[in-house]
């Protein structure tokens, strides 16, 4: 079977992105399905899906690399972190980099010249 592994998650994006630009240059989802199972090397199946998936939702945005950043916290804020991810339904390392992203800008516009 043509590409016997799963793609990650900027993979797929970048696929259904291929996708989403034969649909917008005008093919058929057919077609679309056909040029990008030979581009990508895939099943002609998995093509179909990310055309589908472009069809119906367009571009998607194509997550950053991640790497791996550990930090050392207090007992407490560790656990206040893990019931915030918990309670809003995303990950303890989507909830840290939000906070990291606002802390920097936040520091970054406070920043005055001396």
């Amino acid at each position: 079977m043509p590409g016997d592994r799963r793609a990650g998650a900027a993979e797929h994006a970048e696929h259904v992105n291929e996708a989403a630009g034969l649909l917008e240059a005008g093919a058929a989802a057919a077609e679309a399905a056909r040029l990008l199972a030979g581009r990508l090397g895939c099943s002609q199946r998995q093509a179909r899906r990310y055309v589908a998936q472009a069809a119906a939702g367009g571009r998607v945005p194509v997550p950053e690399e991640a790497a791996v950043f550990t930090v050392r916290l207090p007992v407490r804020l560790g656990a206040a972190v893990r019931e915030h991810a918990r309670g809003s339904g995303r990950t303890v390392s989507a909830v840290a980099a939000q906070a990291l992203e606002e802390f920097l800008a936040r520091a970054h516009r406070d920043r005055r010249p001396r």
